[in-house]
């Protein structure tokens, strides 16, 4: 795997730090701010719209720029968002910064995702892409367990400027070690948007939507959760995310290693294990040991929807992916968004601090019958005998036109 991967990685580990460690000191910020758990939900909520808008707009202003370059742009509003949010005098000032922050997630991953798949051959592709979200993955068990720490032992604030800080050396690694790629005559704002036409990747966003907004469901107020249902410390939080981290980290390796070999069954394998493992999550966050087992199957299970689900779109938007596949990384926020928001609405409503589990059951359930109709479609279109590798083929010979 070439060295740029690296960069790559670099960088996902910073957003990912800063996108997941709002989870482990949100009590923290709440008291400090003087609002309630499901308002501090908010940054959750408002970092994932963020994405969302973030992830079209960015990619569609940095099409007159090279890959590279807006990468670089990208880390650089990157640390202006969680400078910010490390010195907020109020909330609201908190939750621009948490959205600046956010500007920048979505592009960089599509535009990554893009970067990473064109660096290799067809057959390697979602696990390029896995390595690179490894860099997400890994801060799930070093960068937000320690930023968890230091928040609740030093204060959040130092947290998001370590954060900041990881955001200049991820802007240092692209700049360093990702090529300066080239770009075709044909790369415009029609001709990426002109992917979008086709239903599949429609489905597909919408099946990340889904998917991954069931992880988010429970994940969101995991803090409260384990600490008023389940009995643990407040300091266990930072080892229960490591377990979930953990999850995450080989679940994306296998996902990637699957998604090559057997994209739609490594799918529905995963979503229909998600979702039936976070509706048990409702009975086992009463008890410790099942409690982290289960964490850690909900982290597995949920990134390793992420390669199969990119590459799903990078193959069904070959002509002009950059645009699609910063558009299902927002997806993914938007879904985080809507998990959080709903959790914040059920807990509001008394139903309990497990009750964001089988919301986010039904979400992920929901996401595997789409996922049965995007096969069902997808094998209607197709000549007898066709697979998958031929458009993954087609897909790379675009891509690797752009470097």
């Amino acid at each position: 795997m070439p060295l740029a991967l690296l960069a790559l990685a670099i960088g996902a580990f910073g957003i990912g730090t800063t996108e997941f460690v709002i989870m482990g000191v949100l009590p923290e910020v709440a008291g400090d701010f003087g609002v309630s758990i499901p308002t501090a939900g908010w940054l959750v909520s408002g970092y994932a719209l963020g994405v969302v808008l973030g992830a079209p707009l960015l990619t569609v202003l940095g099409t007159k720029v090279s890959r590279k370059k807006m990468l670089m742009f990208l880390m650089g509003v990157f640390v202006v968002g969680n400078a910010l949010s490390a010195v907020a005098p109020a909330f609201g000032v908190m939750l621009i910064g948490r959205v600046i922050a956010s500007l920048a997630h979505g592009a960089f991953f599509g535009i990554g995702s893009v970067v990473a798949a064109g660096l290799v051959a067809p057959e390697k592709k979602a696990s390029a892409i896995s390595l690179m979200f490894t860099g997400l993955t890994v801060a799930n068990i070093v960068g937000v367990p320690l930023g968890t720490y230091i928040g609740q032992a030093a204060g959040w604030r130092v947290t998001f400027a370590g954060v900041a800080a990881l955001g200049i050396v991820g802007f240092l690694g692209v700049a360093r070690l990702v090529p300066e790629p080239g770009r075709p005559e044909s790369h415009t704002i029609r001709t990426e948007f002109a992917a979008f036409r086709n239903v599949q990747v429609w489905l597909a966003m919408a099946m990340t939507v889904l998917g991954y907004g069931g992880v988010f469901a429970a994940i969101t107020y995991i803090t409260p959760m384990t600490t008023k249902v389940t009995g643990y410390s407040a300091g266990a939080v930072t080892w229960l995310l490591v377990l979930f981290g953990i999850g995450m980290f080989l679940g994306n390796l296998v996902g990637g290693r699957f998604a090559d070999r057997a994209l739609l069954p490594m799918l529905f394998t995963a979503l229909g294990a998600l979702s039936v493992t976070l509706l048990l999550f409702t009975a086992t966050a009463h008890d410790k040991v099942l409690a982290a087992i289960t964490l850690t199957l909900i982290g597995a299970l949920g990134f390793a929807t992420v390669p199969p689900l990119q590459k799903w779109v990078l193959d069904q938007a070959s002509a002009a992916p950059t645009l699609a596949s910063a558009a299902n990384i927002g997806a993914f926020n938007l879904g985080n968004a809507l998990a959080a928001w709903l959790g914040g609405l059920a807990i509001s409503a008394g139903l309990g601090y497990t009750s964001p589990n089988w919301i986010g059951g039904l979400l992920a359930g929901s996401a595997l019958l789409l996922s049965f109709l995007a096969a069902f479609l997808d094998r209607r279109s197709r000549p007898a005998g066709r697979v998958m590798a031929g458009s993954a083929r087609a897909e790379s010979l675009s891509v690797a036109a752009d470097h």
